[in-house]
């Protein structure tokens, strides 16, 4: 059965994608790009590393001017983001049966409340699966015992996060401090390969 895992080429997305494919799941990796900056290039980088199947799905502008939106009126990311995520699920699930991210016990943002979940698998007859019970550490240790890792300071080159395109419009809006303020300096860990004694 395929299975769509939206990819942002980090430790996260490339974990469940590992896991379903050890199911027997027929995983492909979908990275959303709403056509504001190729900020897909990075996630395609991780998934050609890593063997696997890279979509890029064309989504809709409107949808993160939409998010944009909310985020300037709340001045804070996380209604906007999330906002951003249900659409490309939906989005998502029109093409495939399952339906997969990253997203995990202590995540805040993107993230599906337990009625939304089942909302979301009500109305588009899919399945959703994720990380949602496994922590940070637990998701490090696994991630350190499958992949290369490089930590290093996000930016629009290797990062395919939605964050990026939303910082893009924001910095066009209102300029380059406000989206620094909405969006602060952070360390993010980008899968470059498979471990030596780990293949896929």
């Amino acid at each position: 059965m395929k299975a769509a895992v939206l990819y942002s080429g980090g430790k996260d997305s490339s974990l469940v994608a590992v896991i379903l494919q050890k199911l027997g799941y027929q995983v492909e990796l979908v990275t959303a790009n709403f056509g504001v900056f190729p900020s897909w290039k990075s996630a395609f980088k991780s998934a050609s590393n890593l063997g696997f199947k890279h979509r890029v799905l064309k989504a809709d502008q409107g949808i993160i001017d939409e998010s944009v939106d909310l985020i300037l009126k709340d001045r804070f990311p996380n209604h906007g983001i999330n906002h951003v995520h249900r659409e490309v699920l939906k989005r998502v699930a029109e093409d495939y049966p399952v339906v997969a991210d990253g997203t995990r016990r202590d995540d805040r943002v993107p993230k599906l409340d337990l009625n939304e979940i089942q909302s979301f698998e009500d109305s588009q007859s899919v399945q959703y699966l994720n990380l949602a019970g496994l922590g940070h550490k637990t998701i490090n240790q696994l991630s350190e015992q499958f992949f290369k890792l490089v930590k290093e300071p996000t930016s629009i080159k290797n990062n395919s996060d939605y964050e990026i395109e939303i910082r893009c419009l924001i910095t066009k809006r209102e300029g380059k401090t406000a989206a620094s303020k909405l969006f602060p300096p952070h360390i993010q860990s980008r899968v470059i390969g498979w471990r030596k004694d780990e293949q896929k």
